[in-house]
């Protein structure tokens, strides 16, 4: 019985509502004044904000899973007595997590491929008294300098148990074979116990005027890291092809509005191109909506536009991917290599080429999620959270070590830093 009741019920209901005549909607009904249409759309505005605010912060949050943050504390008054307050010539990054790197290596021998102003190199010899033979390279002539005084009266302190031979070249890192066939004695064959590099501008180059690295400093269109090279940022700027303009914004700037800077750097070249930062920064500055994060926005963009030519001006990305295999041939077995890198595109390379070291070809981008990890910390070396097996070499660090809170806090430009490690077998 209750079947055909509901039956009759539906029927009822769909005759009932066939029946209805529509509603007919005046179009008053759908005007609105301009005050409630400003209203509407901010609204939609701030919807808008509000998701693209929970975007980044999810994308934020998915930044510091992927990596490892240092849990080691800086001491302040310690690192201000020493750099003052991160506005020094040169503030070595990650100091205490490279010493810690190379702490459990008997390091004989050693081999800064970024020599810098010496800062890391210093702290590491001072480390090891063991030390026994040291290079160091820099392509920089104003560095290579600075650091040959720094290093000049470590090497002669009468406290150390063995008499260190020092050298400190003026050559690019991608050499560092031919460097250890032609200085190195018996470690060209045997290999040194470890290897550094930094792969950051340093401060001193950055705050350098003629140098050409800064954003908010004009100078010359430059970038180059050794003075001697012949290619200018201001070279590729005002005659490389539009397209190979464009290129280098994409694949090395990473630049999203690189299309609408590459047109109106070409326009440019009509009326006699460009010649400083401080045009370029103005170029960059029209080009860039007032939209996007005001002053940072187009700061952003900037700095993103100079990393790219800063590449292409000393060809980092390729020189830096065949010096981590070459600097990999070099290392003694149980020897370490530790870089440090500052941006994607360098992180990415160094991960990559790390993997194919170890025998793995999984692309940079994916988690590397076949390899054998330890159930916790390795003893006497706390640092390593993850350990990724090879036949020939281990990775110390499946997920890079980015600083601690505390050095970011005394040295911002520190933030951007991260640390990866693979030990030789």
């Amino acid at each position: 019985m209750a079947l055909p009741a509901a039956k009759m019920l539906v029927k009822k209901l769909f005759i009932s509502s066939a029946s209805i005549a529509p509603a007919r909607l005046s179009t008053r009904s759908f005007s609105f004044s301009s005050v409630d249409g400003a209203r509407a759309v901010g609204v939609i505005r701030k919807s808008r904000s509000e998701k693209d605010k929970k975007l980044r912060q999810k994308q934020k949050d998915l930044l510091l899973k992927r990596r490892t943050r240092s849990d080691r504390e800086v001491d302040k008054e310690w690192f201000v007595d020493k750099f003052g307050r991160g506005d020094s010539a040169h503030v070595p990054v990650m100091l205490g997590e490279v010493l810690d790197v190379f702490s459990s290596v008997p390091l004989k021998s050693f081999a800064d491929c970024t020599l810098g102003a010496g800062g890391h190199s210093s702290v590491i010899i001072q480390g090891h008294p063991e030390m026994e033979f040291y290079v160091g390279l820099d392509v920089d002539p104003v560095a290579h300098q600075t650091a040959q005084s720094q290093l000049a009266t470590i090497s002669e302190s009468n406290n150390r148990p063995v008499v260190l031979q020092m050298h400190t070249i003026l050559m690019n890192f991608k050499h560092i074979k031919s460097v250890l066939h032609e200085i190195g004695g018996s470690y060209a064959i045997s290999g040194v116990n470890g290897i550094f590099m930094d792969l950051g501008v340093s401060s001193m180059q950055v705050d350098n005027v003629e140098r050409g690295f800064s954003v908010l400093k004009d100078g010359p269109l430059d970038m180059r890291m050794n003075p001697q090279a012949s290619l200018k940022a201001e070279d590729i700027i005002n005659s490389w092809p539009a397209e190979e303009i464009g290129r280098i914004l994409q694949d090395y700037g990473e630049e999203s509005n690189w299309f609408s800077i590459q047109n109106k750097i070409i326009k440019a070249r009509s009326t006699g191109g460009l010649h400083s930062t401080g045009e370029l920064v103005n170029l960059i500055r029209g080009s860039t909506c007032s939209s996007r994060g005001g002053r940072q926005g187009w700061i952003k963009t900037a700095t993103r536009v100079f990393q790219a030519l800063r590449i292409a001006v000393n060809d980092e990305l390729n020189t830096l991917k065949d010096s981590i295999h070459s600097s990999f041939d070099c290392l003694a077995p149980g020897g370490r290599l530790a870089v440090i890198s500052f941006h994607s595109l360098e992180d990415r390379i160094v991960k990559q080429a790390f993997l194919e070291i170890i025998g793995r070809k999984n692309d940079a981008d994916n988690e590397m999620v076949d390899c054998q990890e330890p159930k916790s910390p390795i003893a006497n070396d706390p640092w390593m959270k993850h350990i990724i097996h090879g036949q020939n070499a281990r990775i110390l660090t499946k997920r890079p070590i980015t600083p601690s809170e505390s050095e970011e806090s005394l040295n911002p430009r520190s933030r951007s830093a991260k640390l990866r490690v693979i030990e030789k077998i």
